[in-house]
């Protein structure tokens, strides 16, 4: 499992393009017939896919976690971003659809991961951090989300954003978890910018065309810099950072947040004019 130790703020200020990339973008997830994960230590975040073919994929504890199994002391979320598919929690069956969720809590020993058809694959996104006690395992479809509009087509960020696990929703011990959907003609997310000091976050952009990008923003909001990202690709954003971004054509992201508390709206504020 490979390891990303992140860079403070005063390191980050002097990295180049090169170094920013290798240490804030995961560009190894979605590979046909394997089980990724990689360990992040901001909240000790673990994220990860598995893109099961014709054999399912069994979720293994990696060395790393010093655990007999991976969910020991740990929670977990899964968004479905491929063809239908299966998660097998414990010899339990889910049936996932493109964009469903399942919340895993901790203390299930076994999560299997299979395809309905292994010529049109499932594309499980995995997103895990500690956990403090159990909560039930929870499926939960598109339409179950908490469904919220945002923006203006006369400011590019037209979206609506999809809430799973949070306060209010499928319980957990610190994951938070959704995705944004962007309207046709948009580009612009997380307008306007802000940190949350309390939490770090992780954003994967997915349904962007080969050819498509997302300038992601991150940085100190008086020190940006960008981060250039494609299709089914990870950017990490540790609590100091802004986390935005405007792409050539509209797109959608999964985000995921863990650490010291869930209020989604914990935000401190980086007004457009303010940024440099």
């Amino acid at each position: 499992m490979k390891s990303y130790v992140l860079a403070d703020p005063q390191l980050y200020s002097r990295m180049t393009t090169a170094e920013l990339r290798a240490g804030f973008l995961v560009e190894s997830l979605f590979k046909a017939g394997e089980l990724t994960t990689v360990y992040i230590d901001a909240d000790r975040t673990i994220a990860g896919s598995a893109v099961p073919l014709a054999q399912p994929l069994v979720l293994a504890a990696a060395d790393e976690l010093r655990a007999a199994y991976f969910l020991e002391r740990r929670e977990l979320g899964i968004l479905q971003i491929g063809a239908k598919g299966t998660v097998t929690v414990d010899g339990k069956a889910y049936e996932m659809d493109n964009l469903d969720c399942l919340y895993v809590g901790r203390g299930s020993r076994e999560v299997k991961f299979a395809s309905a058809d292994a010529a049109h694959p499932a594309q499980f996104y995995l997103l895990s951090y500690p956990a403090h006690t159990a909560y039930p395992t929870t499926l939960a479809r598109k339409k179950d989300a908490a469904a919220v509009p945002l923006g203006k087509q006369e400011t590019l960020n037209q979206r609506t954003i999809y809430k799973y696990i949070h306060m209010e929703g499928i319980k957990s011990c610190q994951l938070v978890m959704g995705f944004t959907e962007l309207a046709p003609g948009s580009g612009w997310n997380t307008m306007p910018p802000h940190t949350h000091a309390r939490r770090s976050e992780v954003y994967l952009y997915f349904n962007l065309p080969e050819n498509a990008r997302v300038f992601h923003l991150m940085g100190p909001p008086q020190e940006t810099r960008h981060l250039v990202i494609a299709d089914k690709q990870l950017a990490i954003s540790p609590s100091w950072s802004i986390h935005a971004g405007v792409g050539t054509l509209a797109y959608t992201f999964c985000w995921g947040m863990g650490g010291e508390n869930q209020a989604f709206d914990d935000m401190d504020a980086a007004p457009v004019p303010t940024l440099r």
